[in-house]
């Protein structure tokens, strides 16, 4: 339990170092480029396989790392944004209440029972979304309603083909180096659209950028890491609960962190969407 519990805390701390970066002027791109380094550096150290990093584009699993890596810096970014545009619970709920589609593409592709609490759930979860993304100011949250929209069906595509790829392609013994390749990958791809704006306009790396970025790598990092770990270590849990109870600690420890540290104000809707986030996993974790 120790090790979900440590997972809970170093995601929902993830949102919480977005939104210092905004107040602190933290330039977001290039410090989850060097998080992304920081965080392929730990998981390659972790790996345990019996052949070199040389030999890695030569798995069958490498040109899934490409388009993972791609997504992964695309929502980062946006989880980033949403964060710091929204706030820290808005950003919280649409990440997390993704899980729905994995939920989806099981019921449609393998065949996965079916059942009333699975539909409510995913229902609960949509309207999760949309409730607590709505602010007082509702011109702005018009134009940035796109932000939660956009993040959630992202996450839950992404979870999807994660969950598709490692469970189809990678050997039990390849997971570190699968995620550490996925994290360098979006390494790389976050250099090169430091390089093409570049041409734009001059980019400097502070000292402050660094330090971010090396922070929210570590957090980054580790957050998967505790989940991996609480996964091998509940074994009375099955993988899809220990998810859900996942979920659900980040979707509160997060509006929590928000609303003590930030001020955040919830709105009697904002309250209604939390509810439904909570309600919702619930619902999915006794659906199995």
């Amino acid at each position: 339990m120790i090790f979900l519990l440590l997972s809970i805390l170093f995601n929902s701390v993830l949102y919480v170092v977005f939104t210092v970066f905004k107040k602190q002027e933290i330039d977001t791109l290039q410090a989850i480029v060097i998080n992304y380094l920081i965080a392929s550096s730990l998981a390659f150290s972790q790996a345990n396989v019996s052949y070199g990093l040389l030999k890695i584009p030569n798995q069958k699993w490498f040109f899934a790392t490409i388009i993972l890596g791609i997504l992964f810096i695309s929502l980062f970014n946006l989880m980033a944004k949403t964060t710091q545009y929204l706030g820290v619970s808005v950003a919280a709920i649409s990440g997390k209440m993704s899980m729905v589609i994995p939920v989806l593409f099981g019921i449609m592709v393998y065949k996965e029972p079916v059942n009333l609490l699975k539909i409510v759930a995913i229902f609960l979860a949509l309207s999760a979304v949309y409730l607590t993304s709505i602010k007082e100011k509702m011109e702005v949250n018009i134009k940035l309603l796109y932000l939660p929209v956009i993040l959630f069906f992202g996450s839950g595509l992404l979870d999807t083909l994660l969950k598709y790829f490692e469970k189809n392609y990678v050997a039990t013994d390849e997971v570190s180096i699968f995620i550490g390749t996925i994290f360098f990958n979006a390494m790389l791809i976050g250099i090169v659209v430091l390089l093409i704006k570049s041409t734009k306009r001059k980019i400097r790396f502070n000292v402050k950028n660094i330090i971010g970025g090396i922070l929210l790598g570590i957090f980054n990092y580790y957050a998967m890491f505790f989940l991996v770990k609480s996964l091998q270590t509940m074994g009375k849990y099955d993988s899809s609960k220990v998810f859900t109870l996942n979920n659900i600690g980040i979707v509160l420890v997060s509006a929590l962190f928000g609303f003590l540290l930030f001020q955040e104000k919830f709105s009697k809707k904002n309250i209604l969407g939390i509810f439904f986030a909570i309600l919702s996993v619930y619902l999915l974790m006794i659906s199995y």
